[in-house]
């Protein structure tokens, strides 16, 4: 049995894909309290805060329900955007538990703090250039083995058209998410030039890291 740390309807969606069967829990961490100077720093620590607290929530209800313990515990958090160019800011029931994932990633924006900001933020993707950085980390906890890593994705933009911005403002999806960015958005679709990694990854769970690290750990 797999928990998945996440409520995020894209996460579970991928990690359904990848053919597990799962519940979830949150863990409910202040990721605000946590910061590192390099977005791939950060995103490793946020991912082992979410697997300490998540732990200690299973420690609560494993010693509540012996006969009720998962087995696999998967952690994920809010996907979050990287614009180079853009200096750093503020900005995953019969059996003991046996391996948690945990997953989060990080970026120098987050979601836009009014539709004037959504909309510089997706004029500054115009014609350039952005990147998504995640971490994934498994930890086994029968043996303790613990691996992590990041992936990292490089998007590429055409122009976008003042007409296509408005649009995306005035329907409002992207007013609720990081960076304002949805490359999946059937607005923004014709106007990704190229994608330098996998968009499940953007998407906030890395399918090839999360199965290769599963695999290791067990």
């Amino acid at each position: 049995m797999i928990i998945l740390g996440s409520a995020s309807v894209a996460r579970r969606k991928i990690l359904a894909e990848m053919g597990y069967e799962f519940t979830v829990m949150t863990a409910d961490i202040d990721e605000k309290g946590i910061r590192r100077e390099k977005p791939e720093e950060l995103v490793m620590a946020i991912a082992e805060a979410k697997a300490d607290a998540i732990i200690s929530k299973l420690e609560t209800m494993v010693n509540q329900e012996k006969d009720a313990e998962p087995t696999i515990l998967v952690a994920a958090d809010t996907a979050e955007a990287i614009l180079p160019k853009i200096p750093v800011g503020h900005y995953k029931m019969d059996a003991e538990p046996t391996l948690l994932i945990t997953s989060d990633q990080s970026m120098v924006r987050e979601k836009p703090s009014s539709k004037e900001e959504a909309r510089q933020f997706i004029k500054d993707y115009s014609g350039g250039h952005a990147a998504t950085v995640g971490s994934v980390i498994v930890t086994n906890l029968k043996t303790g083995f613990k691996k992590g890593e990041w992936d990292k994705v490089e998007i590429y933009f055409h122009d976008i058209p003042d007409e296509i911005v408005n649009k995306l403002i005035d329907e409002g999806t992207v007013l609720y998410v990081a960076g304002g960015l949805i490359i999946e958005h059937p607005l923004i679709v014709p106007f990704v030039k190229e994608v330098v990694g996998t968009t499940d990854s953007v998407m906030g769970l890395p399918k090839a890291l999360t199965e290769k690290l599963i695999k290791e750990a067990l």
